[in-house]
């Protein structure tokens, strides 16, 4: 049976993108993400429980982010857990994990982030507008049956 190695995140960036332009002509972003989670303990009192991630962009995703995020910036992130071992000038055994992004969406204000999304190939879309409400229309119009996915 295959295996899955899916990620679904959403946070704020921890700093502005780090973009590398390589001599091959590919780019790298290396981002950092912060995922906060909420909860109340036994006793009633809130705590907040933040990780850290570390994201990694190539080439048309890469240049989007270098353009448009920037610290703080809320994306959503789907993408793949990947990992590097080696040893270190002392011989111990490192390792580092970071999550290989497939697509992300900008999130939050059109100034923060300009909500569109990307894909692996760097191919934008425009996020669309939320919806009015139906009730008190009289007349709904065409774009009102129209999905809002970007293909």
């Amino acid at each position: 049976m295959a295996g899955v190695n899916k990620v679904i995140l959403v946070g704020n960036l921890g700093k502005d993108p780090e973009v590398k332009h390589l001599e091959s002509g590919s780019v790298v972003a290396n981002l950092t993400l912060a995922t906060t989670e909420a909860y109340k303990d036994k006793n009633g009192q809130r705590v907040e429980n933040t990780e850290w991630h570390d994201l990694e962009l190539w080439d048309g995703q890469a240049k989007v982010a270098e353009q448009y995020l920037k610290k703080g910036s809320q994306i959503y992130v789907e993408g793949k857990i990947k990992s590097d071992t080696w040893q270190d000038e002392q011989g111990n055994n490192r390792k580092k994990v970071r999550i290989r992004v497939l697509s992300f969406t900008m999130l939050g204000s059109r100034t923060a982030g300009e909500g569109g999304g990307i894909n692996e190939s760097g191919g934008n879309y425009r996020q669309s507008e939320p919806k009015a409400s139906m009730a008190g229309s009289s007349s709904p119009s065409m774009d009102d049956d129209m999905d809002d996915l970007p293909f």
